[in-house]
């Protein structure tokens, strides 16, 4: 039923206010309504007490609102939490809070899938099978910070778009719901506490910095040599690392944002020093930090974890060449929430 009703989420107040003043309603219906959906977190339309009967009955007979359900929780050793979504037409997605001694992070989901078929990602794994509305990519938000007060008394401090799927391929979606939550007057999230990563697409990223977000960028590099890059992500053989690096300056030009490279270390392919010193001048292109990342099993031989020893010396040669470097250690690897193993995968 759900397919020949309009989302009511997908629209903005103006759009919303033409429909009711069309329909008869004043105006300022729209206004409550927005408040409805947003502030209050109403997932049904008879919830919505101060509208009356009459255009009740018009919203319910007219739109639906695509509401996240939770389907399930797993919480780890290390206190991360994963959660299991269920979308309105009954697609699941993962999300993931990651507590840490400063910060209290949730990493959310832009698609049910994922079309790019990275080999090191189990969500790669998977097909395409929808891009996330903005409500649902706001949903994962507001679900995630009820789970983080909680469990551990604490507000979200952080949000990364590092789940299940591209969000440069569902940008319009995206962007709309990153200005929701940064909204002053609806989440007030700080802009520069919202990461967006991606694999690369470079005619995307230029287009960040024609919009001039004011959030920050994270690139999924894993290899500063293309061979290299193109075996473990195919989306290199479109977007090749010189187009990523002169997207990645034109994005700095525009935003003066400081850009975060990601690096899977795996064993024996792109850990050694050679390769340390390839990433080191890529890396210069533009302002920036690097993430070095445990690599973490999705029950493909292929890979495996580079060893300590080498981790450490690949981060001192980068530190040596004056760059800023975190080694991040995996957190909720024994519930499969760790990066790259959003799957599906409930208990």
């Amino acid at each position: 039923m759900a397919s020949t009703l309009q989302n009511i989420r997908s629209l903005n107040g103006q759009q919303l206010n033409e429909i009711l003043t069309r329909e008869g309603f004043p105006s300022f219906r729209s206004k409550q309504i927005i408040s409805w959906l947003w502030d209050k977190n109403a997932a049904r339309f008879q919830d919505m007490q101060n509208l009356g009967g009459s255009l009740i009955t018009f919203l319910a007979s007219h739109f639906f609102i695509d509401k996240l359900t939770t389907q399930g929780t797993q919480i780890s050793k290390d206190r991360t939490i994963k959660c299991g979504f269920t979308t309105h037409d009954q697609h699941i997605i993962e999300g993931v809070l990651i507590p840490s001694a400063q910060r209290m992070t949730a990493c959310i989901s832009s698609q049910v899938g994922c079309s790019l078929s990275c080999l090191f990602c189990a969500t790669g794994k998977l097909k395409l099978m929808k891009n996330l509305s903005p409500g649902e990519i706001v949903d994962q938000v507001v679900l995630l910070e009820t789970l983080a007060q909680q469990h551990y008394g604490q507000h979200l401090s952080n949000i990364v778009l590092m789940g299940m799927g591209e969000p440069l391929l569902n940008y319009a979606n995206v962007l709309t719901a990153m200005d929701i939550l940064t909204d002053p007057t609806r989440f007030g999230i700080s802009p520069k506490r919202i990461t967006l990563s991606t694999a690369g697409i470079a005619k995307m990223i230029r287009r960040l910095g024609d919009d001039k977000v004011k959030f920050n960028l994270a690139l999924s590099l894993h290899a500063a040599d293309d061979e290299k890059r193109s075996e473990v992500m195919e989306i290199n053989q479109s977007n090749d690392l010189e187009s990523l690096r002169s997207a990645l300056m034109y994005f700095h030009e525009k935003t003066a944002t400081r850009v975060t490279f990601e690096y899977i270390l795996f064993k024996g392919f792109n850990d050694s020093i050679e390769d340390a010193s390839k990433l080191a001048s890529f890396a210069k292109c533009v302002p920036c930090k690097i993430n070095l990342i445990e690599y973490n099993p999705i029950g493909d031989e292929r890979f495996q974890r580079s060893d300590d020893r080498d981790t450490e010396a690949f981060s001192r040669f980068l530190e040596s060449k004056n760059l800023i470097v975190n080694i991040r250690r995996s957190r909720g690897k024994d519930i499969d929430a760790a990066c790259g193993q959003l799957a599906n995968k409930q208990a």
